[in-house]
Order: structure tokens, then C-alpha cells, then sequence
């Protein structure tokens, strides 16, 4: 996931927000420089095979989408212009990571193919063929 903004103060964000994840990571800019703020969602206990386990774990994404999105500014970031923009470039550049097709399916029961297309999640044959 990432916005783009402009904080209140300089470099010193930089180093204090960077976070390297593998699901999430929203930019905001720093004066002239970009700033990410990134969440490591665990799958830790969890099978994304099985349909619950995959819920809890959407839900957790969801959740990371939104902090990343509205909390930048805790940390002195101006906040990002569109929220619900940002929130759906993360959630959906997250579902794209974790190439999980349960995961996908989940996230289609509430976003139509051309969302899941926009943010470049691959679709399994029998989830598009609906």
C-alpha cells in the first residue's frame, strides 16, 4: 500500500518510519523525499488454506491498511489526501503479495474484478469464470 503527503518536519522521520514488510508499505513524502510507513502482517497460526483462517488474516490486512493509511501522522505526516484511496491501493497491493487464492476470493466478495484487476491481483480460472 502506498500514499503519498507531506509531513511537518524533515529527515529525522525517515529513518524512525521506515519498516521493511512484505505485505504493506505506504509513501509519504518528506519535504522531497519519500517515506514509508510499513506493516508486517503475520500469518503466524495460520493456514490460508482453510476459509477461517484466511478471514482472520484478511481481517488482519484490512485493519494494517487502515493504521497505515490514517496513523502516518502520528509520526508529524501530513495526512494523505484521499483515505479511502490509499486504503484500497493497500489492501489491494497486499491481496496481490500474498498470491493466495482464498485470500482472492475473500477480497472479490466485496470488490468487483475490475478492482482486483487495477491492482494487478492475479484471479484463479475458477473464481473468474463466475
Amino acid at each position: 500500500m502506498y500514499t503519498k503527503t507531506a509531513p511537518t518536519s524533515g529527515w529525522s522521520l525517515l529513518g524512525g518510519v521506515a519498516v521493511v514488510c512484505t505485505l504493506f508499505g505506504g509513501n509519504v513524502a518528506a519535504k522531497d523525499h519519500d517515506v514509508t510507513v510499513a506493516i508486517h502482517v503475520s500469518t503466524q497460526g495460520l493456514d490460508l488454506s482453510h476459509p477461517a483462517d484466511a478471514q482472520i488474516f484478511y481481517t488482519r490486512l484490512k485493519n494494517a491498511a487502515w493504521v497505515a493509511c490514517t496513523r502516518g501522522n502520528q509520526v508529524n505526516l501530513v495526512p494523505v489526501d484521499n483515505l479511502q484511496g490509499c486504503y484500497e491501493k493497500a489492501l489491494g497491493g497486499a491481496i496481490r503479495s500474498a498470491k493466495t487464492p482464498m485470500l482472492t476470493q475473500i477480497y472479490l466478495e466485496t470488490h468487483p474484478l475490475q478492482d482486483a484487476a487495477k491492482h494487478g491481483i492475479e484471479i484463479p480460472a475458477q473464481l473468474a469464470a463466475k
